[in-house]
C-alpha cells in the first residue's frame, strides 16, 4: 500500500501559519517579480481569481474584496516543507520527498491504515500548523485519486477494498488522473470517456496501442496493479540553473555584471552542497516579448572549463567572460539565466594535463565563504564584484517575514 501526502494550499499555508488572523479570509501569493498569481486560499478560490491571473490586472478585485496579497517566500517555503517532511518520515522507513508540498509513504504490511493515517494527520498538523491531506491506496496513482478525494472530506482517505476504489473512480474527472495529461484528456473526452471508471473500462490493447506506456501504465496502476516504485533515492542532477527576472528593464552593463556574478554565486553554493563539479558554464541575456520597439534577443554562450570545479572564484569568471561576449549595450534586458551542466561528483574528478590546477587553494576559500555565510547569516560575506546595492533585484513589494530562517525575522513575545 502507497500513500501520498499533500499539504493543503502550501505556499498560503505558510504565510497563515504566521500571520494567523487571516485564517478564513482570501489570500493570494504571488511569482517572481509579483508577476502572477501562482497560490491562492479556498477563499480566493471561490471570489474567482484563476491561477496564473496577471496581478496588475486583478487589481480592482484585491481592493474590492480585500485579498491579502504575498509575495513568493521561497526560503520560508523550503523550511517548512523540510519540517513536514521529517514528520512525516517518522511513520515509515521509506518515504519518497515528491515535491515541495507532496510526499509518497511505503504502508507494506502495515495494518489498520484508516487510524494510522488519522494519527499521521494530527501529528503533522500539531507539530508544524501545516494542514496535509492523505491518500492511500494499493498503487501511487490510485493514492493520488484517494488524496484529491480526502481533501473534500475529513482529510484522509484509504481505498483498500474493490468495492471502495470503484466508488471513487465512478465521478472521478479523467483530466485529473495523475499521468493523463491535456492531449489525452481531449482525445478520451472525444470518445465520451470523461471518468477514470471509463478509462478503466477499456481494453489494455487499444490504451496500449493508442497511449503509448505511459497510459498503459495508468490504466495498470487504476487496477491496483503498481507499476511506479517508491524512489528513496534521489537521482543525481544533471544540470543546475537560476533564471531570474530583474525588477526593471535594464541596460546598464554593471548592472548585469552584479546579477551574472550573484547568481552564479548561488550555484556555486548549490554545487558544493550537492558534492558536485561542473564541466560547462552557460550564459543567456534576455529582453522583454512585451517591449514592442526592440526585437527579442535572447543570445546564449556556452563556456567548457578546463577542468571540472565547484569554486566560486572559476565559475563567476566564466560566467563574466561570457557576459562580455553577448552584451549589446543598445538593449534593454529582462533576465540573466546561469546554466551549469556536465555535472560530475567530486570524487570523480579528472584533470586535464595542459590546464593549470589551481582548486585546492580556491576550494578552501569558497569552502571558507560557505562556512562564514552559514554560522552568520547568508550574504554576510560575498565576491565584491556581487555589488552592494541590487537595483536589479526583484520586485518583492508583499515579501513576509523570513520567520524560521533569519534570527532578526524571529517572533518575540511581550
Amino acid at each position: 500500500m502507497y500513500a501520498i501526502a499533500d499539504c493543503n494550499n502550501f505556499y498560503v499555508s505558510c504565510q497563515r501559519l504566521w500571520e494567523p488572523q487571516y485564517n478564513g479570509k482570501p489570500v493570494i501569493v504571488l511569482s517572481n517579480n509579483d508577476g502572477c498569481v501562482i497560490a491562492r486560499s479556498n477563499e480566493a478560490k471561490a471570489l474567482g481569481i484563476p491561477m496564473g491571473a496577471i496581478f496588475a490586472k486583478i487589481q480592482e478585485e484585491v481592493q474590492h474584496f480585500n485579498i491579502k496579497t504575498y509575495s513568493s517566500n521561497y526560503a520560508l517555503y523550503a523550511d517548512t516543507s523540510a519540517r513536514v517532511m521529517q514528520n512525516l518520515a517518522r511513520f515509515t522507513p521509506n518515504v519518497e520527498v515528491y515535491s515541495i508540498d507532496e510526499c509518497f509513504l511505503d504502508f507494506g504490511g502495515f495494518s489498520n491504515l484508516h487510524q494510522y493515517t488519522t494519527t499521521i494527520r494530527d501529528t503533522v498538523v500539531h507539530n508544524t500548523g501545516i494542514p496535509i491531506s492523505i491518500g492511500v491506496a494499493q498503487t501511487k496513482t490510485l493514492a493520488k485519486v484517494a488524496n484529491k478525494l480526502a481533501k473534500k472530506q475529513n482529510g484522509t482517505l484509504v481505498l483498500d477494498t474493490e468495492a471502495a476504489i470503484t466508488s471513487a473512480l465512478e465521478n472521478f474527472s479523467i483530466g485529473d488522473v495523475w499521468g493523463i495529461g491535456k492531449q489525452y484528456e481531449k482525445k478520451l473526452q472525444s470518445m465520451n470517456i470523461h471518468t477514470a471508471q471509463q478509462f478503466r473500462s477499456l481494453p489494455l490493447a487499444w490504451v496500449a496501442k493508442n497511449m503509448t506506456v505511459t497510459g498503459a501504465r495508468t490504466w495498470q496502476e487504476l487496477h491496483g496493479q503498481s507499476c511506479i516504485p517508491l524512489s528513496t533515492s534521489l537521482d543525481p542532477k544533471q544540470a543546475l540553473s537560476t533564471a531570474k527576472g530583474f525588477g526593471k528593464l535594464t541596460s546598464d552593463y554593471q548592472e548585469l555584471h552584479e546579477a551574472t556574478t550573484n547568481y552564479t554565486t548561488r550555484l556555486a553554493q548549490k554545487l558544493r552542497k550537492e558534492k558536485l563539479c561542473a564541466t560547462i558554464l552557460s550564459v543567456r541575456l534576455l529582453t522583454s516579448r512585451f517591449k514592442k520597439d526592440q526585437a527579442i534577443y535572447s543570445p546564449y554562450i556556452s563556456i567548457p572549463l578546463h577542468h571540472p570545479v565547484n569554486n566560486t572564484h572559476n565559475l563567476v569568471k566564466a560566467a563574466q567572460a561570457g557576459l562580455r561576449c553577448i552584451f549589446r549595450k543598445e538593449l534593454e534586458y529582462q533576465k540573466v539565466e546561469i546554466t551549469l551542466t556536465g555535472l560530475l561528483p567530486e570524487t570523480e574528478i579528472q584533470l586535464h594535463m595542459f590546464a593549470k590546477y589551481q582548486g585546492e587553494k580556491l576550494d578552501k576559500v569558497s569552502q571558507a565563504l560557505d562556512d562564514l555565510n552559514h554560522r552568520f547569516g547568508n550574504g554576510i560575506i560575498k565576491i565584491a564584484s556581487e555589488g552592494q546595492y541590487h537595483a536589479w533585484k526583484m520586485k518583492q513589494r508583499h515579501i513576509s517575514r523570513n520567520y524560521t530562517t533569519n534570527w532578526d525575522d524571529i517572533i518575540t513575545l511581550h
